[in-house]
């Protein structure tokens, strides 16, 4: 059965949000009926913070001891480092909602060696799904933002983890960064269930609209998408401005 793919634009940032909102959890309460929990794949970044400080503020009452949550890329640094996503979501998130500590599974990335960390949340991943060799995890929900380069998670265009088929954490090295980051690869994204991407301001339209309309060989990492069941972008009016319809 193809994926499902949506569009949907909103008028202005605080609609994108709420919409996102609403999305998460009609996506968790589903999961949860269904299966007894919900596993989400968060994403770093300015956008999805908002989300979260949303999420805590009008969605406490949320069954949030039955969600999961883990981290779909996160940069090499410690916990506690300002660039850190696991400090971000800890900050909006994690700390204004009723969820158990246990329920959060962070990259260890303050490990001097990033692909041991790599290597150590593959381990946390595996033990958590009960995954054979050879099999990935099918997460309920993944979120995804959007690089104005066309990047997704820390899948950059031209970096080496593009090619990765086998493993589903790397640490993939980033040149114009001159740094690793720790990501899920494509496998795992496109093992998920859903994938929710959000895309807001005008700074990201250009590509919004190479990604959704047009036909670029190579295709960009976000390009390269494709869970099982549903795939939605969601954009505010401005990231959606060069959109032909």
């Amino acid at each position: 059965m193809p994926c499902i793919r949506i569009i949907e634009v909103l008028p202005t940032p605080d609609d994108l949000f709420r919409a996102a909102a609403e999305e998460f959890v009609r996506a968790g309460r589903a999961a949860i009926a269904e299966q007894g929990r919900f596993t989400v794949a968060l994403s770093g970044g300015s956008t999805p913070r908002s989300l979260y400080f949303l999420l805590a503020k009008d969605h406490a009452d949320f069954p949030w001891s039955q969600t999961f949550l883990f981290f779909g890329d996160e940069r090499h640094v410690p916990p506690d480092h300002p660039e850190s996503n696991y400090r971000m979501v800890k900050e909006s998130l994690l700390t204004k909602v009723p969820i158990p500590t246990g329920n959060v599974f962070r990259v260890q990335a303050e490990m001097p060696d990033p692909v041991a960390a790599a290597a150590d949340y593959e381990k946390q991943l595996r033990r958590f799904f009960e995954l054979r060799p050879n099999e990935f995890p099918s997460f309920d929900l993944i979120l995804l933002g959007l690089g104005a380069d066309g990047h997704t998670a820390s899948l950059f265009p031209g970096s080496d983890g593009l090619k990765e088929q086998s493993r589903l954490v790397i640490a993939n090295w980033v040149d114009k960064f001159k740094a690793h980051r720790l990501t899920f690869t494509f496998p795992v994204l496109n093992n998920a269930k859903d994938v929710m991407f959000l895309v807001s301001g005008e700074g990201k339209s250009e590509m919004a609209s190479l990604i959704l309309e047009g036909k670029n060989t190579p295709p960009f990492p976000a390009q390269q998408i494709d869970p099982k069941n549903r795939l939605a972008w969601m954009l505010d009016k401005a990231a959606a401005a060069r959109l032909s319809n």
